[in-house]
């Protein structure tokens, strides 16, 4: 039921009290249980693993302070055998690995080399050999029987800091330098196709490192440039902001027809370049038959891809015209709602500033989250395990370098070796990593739905002073905003903590879900991957539901001061009771919104597509060179749509707030002497005629 009309209602109730105080407590026990996490594992990781290979002793190439400090590559004594199955169960070749200053660059065997008079052969395989080779008097069977240098060499590369094989396919043989045979070291030949084997095992992630790598030197040379793209879209945003505060009405129908209007061009477009593409050679084979293609300019040599981007676009706009056909009477009454938040941020400016602290925040928790995973995941030991090529029973057992050669096991399994496997560990703390990544991961989420849960409400809090000051702006504090974020901090930090628990709670079951479904696609139980399916829909729908209560709440929360439970109730309800109206003019003016990130993105967009790729003669010798043109380009779209949705999402705040309050001044007040509305003249001229009805 509507709630009673109270006199001396008047807004945002500034003699409040703290709210959900068992949550806030919660909070901060959980913060400083995070923190105690994060100084132990900085205390027992190492982020080194990550960045430098190791050797089979499980020592780092290329740090400083180390004796492999200018030994920067990793080399394979006999890299065929990493083509065993082994690699991808231990993720370890079967084969000695040492640290070297640099790859080989010819063929050369070991009995070659002893046995060639010129000592610089000899000189020069030595550095391929384990350190402590000293001897290279002892005879050749001896050494490679004990492992201390390699059977052979062959020219390589240095990839991932990694001594892979110079493969090249000449003609469609695949060669090594100018040949398809070698040399094993000891006497046989055989095929390079087997080299190809083992390198592709030994760096199962071969081509993605190699993508990864075109990607960052793109970004070497495109940096400013993506940067400078997106500050013409925080420009283009802050500019369409201040139009809109002002020409609110004129902005937005100007809005809708550059989006038409860009769509247009974009349908035109494409149907340029498919019909340029008629009759040339290769441009008619299908995406399926092309299959993926790391480099993505291929596609763009295919009619079929023009095809495609030019019928989604045809979709896309036939969908908004007909959307403005139907709605074109609602926009009337959207844009009155525009224009009274308009006023509002109007007399708020520092709002519009106000996400750059909540993306600060973020940035803090993501930045902590992502340096605790790291550390997290290298705070492991070193493990050694058995390593051999025929059979034997203490394959795969654990073991210790510095004991390994006076052990049994060197007597019951001659080519026996005691290798680095992983790291790992025996340890109650190494035992429970896992569950502080767990942990580790639903903090971050707790902690990123606490910052954009603060943010809402410190918005909400300075719009509700907004629309309940009678006398506006005279009756509005004098600084809105930092009073709202105060009282917030102060009284609801227990509330937000509440409302992001539960949010926090539903997404990292999610995420669960998303694992196992990831575990369970190699499976054939088919009964399991519907379940789950039906799971991954149902939680996805709980997530939107639960952001949709939530944000509400919030605002209900900045009016009223009440706990999250009452918030969430009485916004739902107030909601329900509003149904019609929330339908009509909340998701309009959200349309409406949508469609100025999607005019300013697009723009950007195709500025950033003619510059990328040389097609503004004026600037043709300035943009850079590029391996895919589409890393910048995708990278301003993005960071573009971002920055366009801070900007839009302090709107969207404020028109949710305003909704909600005119909701609520309806039910209190008749706009009689003695119960006059709050809300103002030209809001009330056009809201209470009845077209909402």
């Amino acid at each position: 039921t509507p709630q009673k009309y109270d006199p001396t209602f008047k807004g945002p109730i500034y003699d409040r009290g703290c709210t959900d105080i068992v949550c806030c407590v919660l909070l901060v026990l959980a913060i400083v249980g995070y923190v105690v996490v994060g100084v132990v594992a900085w205390t027992h990781g190492d982020p080194r693993k990550v960045i430098y290979p190791t050797d089979s002793r499980g020592q780092f190439c290329g740090q400083q302070g180390t004796p492999n400090e200018k030994k920067p590559f990793l080399f394979y004594f006999d890299i065929v055998k990493c083509a065993s199955p082994l690699v991808l169960l231990e993720f370890q070749c079967p084969t000695t690995q040492i640290c070297v200053s640099k790859c080989p660059d010819r063929y050369l065997t070991y009995l070659g080399a002893y046995s060639s008079r010129t000592p610089s052969e000899l000189e020069y395989y030595r550095q391929f050999c384990v350190p402590e080779f000293k001897n290279p008097q002892k005879a050749p069977i001896e050494v490679l029987k004990d492992k201390e240098c390699p059977a052979m060499i062959i020219p390589s590369t240095p990839l991932a800091r990694r001594c892979f094989p110079a493969i090249r396919a000449k003609k469609g043989v695949i060669m090594v330098g100018n040949e398809t045979t070698y040399d094993d070291g000891h006497g046989r030949r055989r095929n390079v196709t087997e080299l190809l084997e083992g390198a592709k095992k030994a760096n199962v992630v071969l081509e993605t490192r190699q993508l990864a790598m075109k990607i960052f030197e793109d970004y070497t040379v495109s940096w400013y440039w993506i940067i400078i793209g997106l500050v013409i879209a925080m420009v283009a945003s802050l500019i369409f902001i201040v139009l809109l505060r002002f020409l609110a009405g004129i902005m937005v129908w100007v809005m809708i027809v550059m989006v038409i209007l860009v769509l247009g061009y974009g349908i035109f477009h494409c149907y340029l370049e498919y019909a340029k593409l008629k009759g040339e050679a290769g441009s008619d084979v299908s995406l399926k038959d092309l299959g993926f293609q790391t480099d993505l300019r291929v596609y763009l040599h295919l009619r079929q891809t023009w095809l495609a981007f030019m019928i989604i676009l045809c979709i896309v706009e036939v969908v908004i015209i007909l959307l403005l056909i139907f709605l074109r009477k609602r926009i009337l009454i959207a844009i009155a709602l525009i224009k009274e938040a308009s006023r509002a941020i109007g007399h708020i400016m520092m709002s519009l500033l106000f996400p750059l602290c909540t993306f600060f925040l973020l940035c803090l928790c993501i930045a902590y989250w992502a340096s605790t995973a790291v550390f997290l995941s290298t705070s492991n030991e070193a493990i050694y395990k058995v390593f051999n090529e025929t059979a034997c029973q203490f394959s795969g057992q654990t073991c210790k370098p510095e004991t390994f050669n006076t052990s049994n096991v060197t007597k019951l399994c001659p080519d026996a070796q005691c290798l680095f496997a992983f790291y790992g560990g025996e340890t109650a703390y190494h035992k429970y990593l896992i569950v502080l990544q767990f942990f580790n991961v639903f903090m971050f989420f707790w902690l990123a739905n606490f910052v954009i849960a603060l943010g809402q409400v410190t918005l909400a809090g300075a719009f509700a002073s907004y629309y309940w000051a009678f006398k506006k702006p005279d009756d509005m504090p004098a600084f809105p905003l930092f009073s709202a974020f105060g009282r917030a901090l102060r009284y609801h930090t227990g509330s937000l903590a509440f409302g992001s628990l539960i949010l926090a709670i539903v997404q990292v079951i999610r995420v669960t879900l998303e694992y196992l479904d990831h575990r369970l696609k190699a499976a054939d139980n088919k009964f399991a991957k519907f379940l789950l399916s039906c799971l991954k829909c149902c939680f996805w729908c709980l997530e939107k539901f639960i952001k949709f209560l939530n944000r509400n709440a919030y605002i209900m929360i900045a009016i009223y001061g009440t706990n999250f439970c009452a918030s969430a109730r009485n916004a739902f309800f107030l909601l329900m009771r509003n149904i019609i109206r929330v339908a009509v003019l909340d998701k309009v003016t959200d349309f409406l919104f949508f469609l100025g990130k999607l005019l300013i993105v697009g723009s950007v967009g195709i500025l950033a597509f003619f510059f990328f790729t040389q097609r503004i003669k004026l600037v043709q010798d300035t943009a850079p060179p590029l391996n895919y043109y589409w890393v910048p380009i995708l990278t301003v779209i993005v960071g573009s749509y971002l920055i366009a949705h801070g900007f839009f999402s302090v709107y969207g705040m404020c028109v949710d707030t305003l909704f909600l309050c005119f909701c609520e001044d309806l039910e209190r007040n008749d706009g009689s002497p003695e119960r006059p509305y709050y809300m103002s003249p030209e809001l009330s001229e056009i809201l209470l005629k009845g077209n909402l009805e």
